[in-house]
């Protein structure tokens, strides 16, 4: 039974309105609480923002969605569906694999078409080892989602179930690249199932097998992409949320916490006192420790994920061996992973995430253009170079990247570069990410599960946590959890569905939701010609308080006559986009 909150949850603050925060807050509209979202930005998103710049519309966070019922969990609380409200394109391949010998592998989520897949590019006797890897995968993530993964933990002994014997029977226990090594013997392929654990901060040779879970998601489960980029996800989340009835307050950031005793009375702003009986925060770690002005004791220091430097592109042209999701792998790995995680340098032989989201949805860059997020993973602060270094290294280490992107076949990718925004950890850093980097806590043994940072905090009685810092960890599929499961605190047990019908598949967006009206702009900025970008003008309101018929729909970032479009919002960056990445939500 999930410890609950004692004392009144009647209304609920949930400070911050990512993908944690507003999973959080449909769970509980569904549970019966009044909730009030507080958001320091302009429009929802977190992490999952949006930038535009001179037409091109950048997701400046996750590019990639798995697991997308785990969303749906979020709208069926309030009687809405996900898929009703975004339109989700299934991506085929999921992944393209490069790598330095100049082999490719098209990652395919179907058993057959991976399978044929896997025999043209290795031989049936692999092709034998991938379909005994992905039954073995799927009884991983059976034996892990409702016990270990969906789950909070009040104590170690919260492991102690039947499932933990299971889980070691299956090997979870040991070393994800030596459990990979019983099916593949073709390192290329022991690479395209292990990479993962990079998001989970630490190297295959040294990552727990089960966090074999996120190959499980990425390449079983099936990647897909909203239609109008992966901002549609939170902006949909947002506009269930007012219409079942929670208000949203954008622009008004959170300068401090009310406190009786052992209990917070209210939530703090820009604008003003909001009362409330419970709260839920969502920022990093070290914001939300700040705010309740209580750090819990460890005996070790947090370990921190490495870090990514990430490099906006908006060109005039795009390659055709691209596909929506390319890895493009170096030639070296192990000492690769020891760069990142011990040596504190920059990868001397990279490997890299290319996505082209126009593949899928050309409407994200003006007519003829293309738009590619390069994702280069780096140290984080903590051991590689400081957040004043990247002033000078970022715009060097751009530069080198692009070198070895022409090198590997992208030729001409400068020259065709129209409009860009490169993000480093020194970005990350500014928005109170510990370590400079946007995926938290690292999920070694000693901070994961029962040892993970709780998102109930020693000291407070009527507050939880929810996010990447928390239980269960980093990605797009666990920080929904973590709103699931932060809601659970304050109500005692799973949300329950509400008894608002669905919406039948044929009702739009407006209809659901009322009207829409352009009170949250996108926002806009272009670089100069020195690279820099102009500081952000301060928001013409102090905050905005929106219902249901004030979100726009999500369709309305399809339209180039919205009123949302890029074409109609052309203003500064806010902070939460790449210039200044936000603190709330896999940027890969």
């Amino acid at each position: 039974m999930t410890r609950a909150l004692p004392g009144p949850t009647d209304h609920v603050v949930v400070v911050g309105a990512g993908l944690a925060g507003l999973s959080a807050t449909l769970h509980l509209l569904g549970a019966g609480r009044r909730v009030t979202v507080v958001e320091r930005e302009e429009s929802p998103g977190g992490r999952a923002g949006r930038l535009d710049l001179a037409g091109y519309r950048i997701d400046t966070g996750p590019t990639v969605l798995t697991m997308p019922d785990l969303a749906d969990e979020a709208f069926a609380a309030v009687g809405e569906s996900l898929y009703e409200r975004v339109e989700l394109i299934p991506l085929h391949p999921a992944y393209r694999a490069c790598f330095a010998d100049g082999s490719s592998l098209d990652v395919h989520t179907g058993a057959e078409a991976m399978a044929a897949e896997v025999e043209r590019f290795a031989g049936a006797a692999e092709a034998a080892g991938y379909l005994r890897l992905r039954d073995w995968l799927q009884r991983l993530y059976r034996v892990q989602l409702r016990r270990f993964i969906d789950a909070d933990f009040d104590s170690p002994l919260g492991l102690l179930h039947p499932d933990l014997a299971r889980l070691a029977a299956l090997g979870g226990f040991g070393r994800l690249d030596a459990r990979i090594g019983r099916f593949l013997s073709d390192e290329r392929l022991r690479r395209v199932f292990s990479f993962q654990a990079l998001y989970a901060g630490v190297p295959p040779a040294r990552a727990l097998a089960a966090y074999a879970v996120i190959a499980y998601m990425d390449t079983v489960a099936g990647v897909y992409f909203p239609r109008g980029g992966m901002h549609a996800l939170p902006r949909a989340m947002a506009q269930a949320a007012a219409a079942a009835g929670a208000e949203l307050r954008f622009g008004e950031p959170v300068t401090r916490l009310e406190r009786s005793g052992e209990r917070v009375t209210a939530v703090v702003t820009d604008a003003g006192r909001i009362p409330c009986d419970a709260v839920v925060l969502t920022p990093d770690l070290p914001v939300a420790y700040r705010l309740l002005g209580r750090r819990p004791r460890r005996p070790l220091g947090l370990r921190h994920s490495p870090s990514a430097v990430v490099l906006h592109a908006g060109t005039d042209r795009t390659w055709p061996h691209l596909a929506h999701h390319t890895i493009s792998f170096g030639a070296a790995w192990h000492s690769t992973f020891d760069e990142l995680t011990r040596a504190g340098s920059l990868m001397s032989d990279p490997s890299l995430l290319v996505t082209r989201p126009t593949a899928t949805d050309p409407s994200l860059a003006p007519p003829g253009r293309h738009l590619h997020y390069i994702l280069a993973p780096c140290p984080n602060t903590d051991i590689g170079p400081g957040p004043a270094a990247w002033s000078d290294l970022g715009p060097r280490y751009r530069d080198t990247l692009l070198r070895e992107l022409e090198r590997r076949g992208l030729h001409g990718i400068e020259a065709a570069i129209e409009e860009e925004c490169l993000v480093t950890p020194a970005d990350w850093h500014a928005r109170g990410h510990a370590a400079g980097t946007p995926f938290s806590a690292a999920h070694t043994f000693a901070q994961t599960g029962p040892f993970r940072p709780r998102n109930l905090v020693r000291g407070t009685r009527n507050a939880v946590l929810a996010g990447c810092g928390t239980t269960p960890g980093v990605g797009v599929p666990t920080v929904l959890l973590s709103g699931k499961l932060a809601a659970a605190r304050v109500t005692g047990g799973p949300a329950r569905g509400g008894s608002r019908p669905r919406s039948s598949p044929a009702a739009t967006a407006p209809e659901r939701a009322g009207a829409p009206a352009a009170t949250v702009p996108e926002r806009t900025a272009a670089p100069t010609a020195t690279g820099e970008r102009a500081a952000p003008r301060a928001p013409e309101k102090p905050f905005r308080r929106l219902a249901a018929a004030q979100l726009p729909p999500v369709s309305s970032l399809d339209s180039p006559d919205s009123p949302d479009s890029p074409a109609a919002a052309r203003q500064s960056p806010p902070p939460g986009s790449p210039t200044a990445p936000t603190t709330e939500d896999r940027t890969g």
